[in-house]
């Protein structure tokens, strides 16, 4: 028997049901798999990912009218524009940016555990997180694995949030009971290119890996379950070696896993349908002009709008059919009505998405900082959110950090006091900022004026710098003073 809690009712029934019915970890497994590859939560974090890379729904869109029998018909001789606005992923890049596009800071008082903390979390790991920040956007939630390479390093990799299905032992989503992982691969069967979905099931014992082959897992024989590290001793006997966690840590938007998609994707909908829609108007110059063809031929409202639609023209009689000829009633298109409906659309989009808009109001001639921090309000609120599930995160990844520093000989830091800072990048008033600094010396200390500085990148080395600059003054001022007293004298002379 194989039992786990999520948290939700449904999936307790599952496990009842199960226990009646001694349904197997392999069965349990296989229905999962099946019920969350069509479930609406994974089919969301796709659609993020998707839009967020240019693929909207309105790229399918079809260009219909209303036929003769009054149901809509596909035309193909219309224009049928397909523009895509990317407003989504311009509010998925700001808020990335905003809250991870700086380095993280180490604060704590051991330089050997910040310095080696320093390495651990280099350039190459800044850019793994900007692009957890994404997944985390993109689909609610980002998975980071941590694993050791082959030169024996802490490296980590991350997986996209539709490849994970989590299993948790609380409602809450805060502790790991195992995981799946479902990805496809490439192959070949002689000649033929095909598609194969692989499994991997972490848990506290290693991992299992399978194929899977119409619903059901099969063992990966190329690639067999395992452990999640091996080591070697001298006499090339191998021994497997496991993790006292699940090497899964996940990264979350917010505490209800809610991609950012599911707030906006009807507004970027309609930024699309709308700038497609007034191209195809601009370009249907003949419907610009419909031709009223006077007493040629009676018509019925079905027929009369499907030519409307097609010719652009209409067919009609006159009471005594005397007068003959052809007309034209001119549609002229309002682009001032498409320009108001577009930019209410864009304002919605940065509202829902708790952004900011660059081209602000607030920021015309030198706006000073308080119009500033208005302007960023929205946004920073939903950063405070993120950064306390990725502070969260960071707790998790730390423990591994601290297991590779213990196990490779820098030390044993478990129980030494951390501090993780996520240095926003916000945009401020430097001239009000350096000097409101420069009112403030004598008031608090000259460290904590320094790192308010705008031009700060490091306290400590800034700190060592005027130091240095101050030895030479205070040298030049001991020799003076002794040269003065040197005659007896009271030390005024020059």
């Amino acid at each position: 028997m194989f039992n786990f809690f999520s948290g939700s009712s449904d999936f307790t029934d599952i496990i009842e049901r199960g226990a009646q019915t001694s349904i197997t970890e392999k069965q349990f497994f296989e229905r999962e798999i099946a019920k969350w590859k069509r479930s609406p939560s994974r089919r969301a974090m796709i659609t993020g990912e998707r839009y967020y890379l240019g693929d909207h729904d309105i790229l399918n869109r079809r260009r219909t009218i209303i036929g003769k029998d009054g149901l809509l018909q596909e035309v193909n001789n219309l224009p049928n524009s397909k523009i895509v606005d990317n407003q989504y992923a311009k509010m998925v890049d700001q808020k990335v940016n905003y809250l991870l596009g700086k380095p993280l800071t180490f604060n704590t008082d051991n330089a050997v555990y910040a310095k080696a903390l320093r390495k651990i979390f280099g350039k190459r790991f800044q850019r793994t997180l900007k692009n957890l920040g994404e997944d985390a956007l993109n689909g609610g939630i980002a998975w980071l694995y941590p694993y050791y390479d082959d030169a024996g390093e802490l490296s980590f990799k991350k997986f996209a949030p539709y490849e994970i299905l989590p299993f948790w032992k609380d409602a809450e989503h805060t502790v790991l009971d195992c995981a799946l992982r479902l990805y496809e691969v490439q192959a070949y069967e002689g000649l033929e290119e095909k598609i194969i979905e692989k499994v991997e099931i972490y848990r506290n014992d290693g991992i299992g890996r399978y194929i899977l082959v119409n619903g059901t897992l099969v063992h990966d024989m190329e690639n067999p379950s395992g452990t999640y590290m091996t080591t070697v001793d001298k006499n090339g006997i191998e021994t497997g070696l496991n993790w006292a966690k699940i090497p899964l840590i996940a990264f979350k938007y917010n505490n209800k896993e809610t991609p950012l998609i599911k707030r906006v994707k009807s507004l970027q909908d309609g930024i699309n349908a709308i700038l497609s829609d007034f191209q195809n108007n601009m370009q249907e110059d003949a419907r610009n002009t419909i031709l009223v063809i006077k007493n040629y031929d009676g018509t019925n409202l079905a027929e009369f709008r499907h030519n409307l639609a097609t010719y652009g023209a209409v067919k009609v009689k006159t009471a005594d059919g005397a007068d003959g000829g052809v007309e034209t009633l001119s549609v002229s298109v309002n682009a001032e009505n498409y320009k108001a409906i577009l930019d209410l659309f864009k304002k919605a989009v940065v509202e829902n998405a708790r952004g900011f808009d660059a081209k602000d109001d607030r920021l015309n001639g030198s706006p000073n900082e308080m119009n500033i921090r208005s302007m960023y309000s929205d946004i920073d609120l939903d950063a405070n959110g993120m950064e306390t599930e990725f502070q969260t995160a960071f707790e998790e990844l730390l423990w591994f950090a601290d297991v590779y520093l213990a196990n490779s000989g820098t030390g044993n830091f478990e129980d030494e006091e951390i501090e993780i800072i996520f240095n926003r990048n916000v945009l401020i008033n430097e001239s009000e900022t350096i000097d409101n600094c420069a009112k403030s010396a004598g008031i608090i200390s000259e460290e904590t004026i320094i790192a308010q500085h705008p031009w700060t990148t490091d306290v400590k080395k800034e700190l060592e710098r005027l130091n240095k600059e101050k030895e030479p003054a205070d040298e030049y001022k001991g020799a003076f003073g002794a040269v003065n007293n040197s005659d007896g004298g009271d030390g005024n002379e020059t």
